[in-house]
C-alpha cells in the first residue's frame, strides 16, 4: 500500500528552451516530512508553483490522496 498524500511523477516546464524544472519525481508519505533543496536558480520554486496548480506543466503528473491535478487551478485543489 503506497501511504503517500501527495505524488509527483516526471514533472516538467519549460519557458520556451529554458527547462526549469526537469522529470521531477518524488512521494511525500503521509506523517513524514519531505523536503526540496538545491542551489539558487535550480527549480524549487518553478516546481512549488507547478504542484499548486499557479504555472501548468509541460509534462508529468501531480495527483493529491490519488486524485490527479496536473494543472489544476488552485482553487480547484482546495476543493479537492
Amino acid at each position: 500500500m503506497n501511504d503517500a498524500i501527495l505524488q509527483v511523477r516526471d514533472l516538467t516546464v519549460r519557458f520556451g528552451s529554458l527547462v526549469a524544472v526537469d522529470g521531477v519525481g518524488f512521494d511525500a508519505q503521509r506523517g513524514h516530512i519531505t523536503a526540496v533543496i538545491g542551489p539558487n536558480g535550480a527549480g524549487k520554486s518553478s516546481l512549488f508553483n507547478l504542484i499548486s496548480g499557479a504555472i501548468r506543466p509541460s509534462a508529468g503528473r501531480v495527483l493529491l490522496e490519488g486524485r490527479d491535478l496536473t494543472g489544476a487551478s488552485p482553487e480547484r485543489m482546495l476543493a479537492a
